[in-house]
């Protein structure tokens, strides 16, 4: 059995390396949306996992309802936030051909 070449091994991690930096460079300019109570809050999020923005139909603030309005950001933050970090995960499989990792909190597939 032959020893594998140092200068090639290390050669091709600088290429993964640099492919992960573009990637990341990528997504962080690419955004998902979700939404809650039926389109009525709406967020957008990047793949640095931030939130962009958030859009709230004038209705539900009219409403006055402060509880169902803190509820549903809530619920279309998060939405989002697991949108883009799918999007970042399925990336990055495809890139670095490694397997999806289930997200922290994740349930498996039963």
């Amino acid at each position: 059995m032959s020893q594998p070449d140092l200068s090639e091994l290390f050669a091709k991690a600088q290429e993964m390396q640099s492919r992960l930096a573009k990637v990341q460079q990528e997504l962080a300019r690419r955004t998902v949306e979700a939404s809650a109570g039926g389109g009525m809050v709406t967020v957008v999020a990047s793949g640095e996992l931030r939130i962009i923005e958030i859009r709230i139909e004038p209705g539900l603030i009219e409403s006055g309802d402060r509880a169902m309005l803190q509820d549903l950001v809530a619920a279309a933050v998060n939405a989002a936030l697991a949108d883009a970090q799918k999007m970042v995960q399925e990336e990055m499989q495809r890139v670095a051909g490694l397997p999806l990792l289930a997200a922290p909190g994740a349930q498996e597939p039963a």
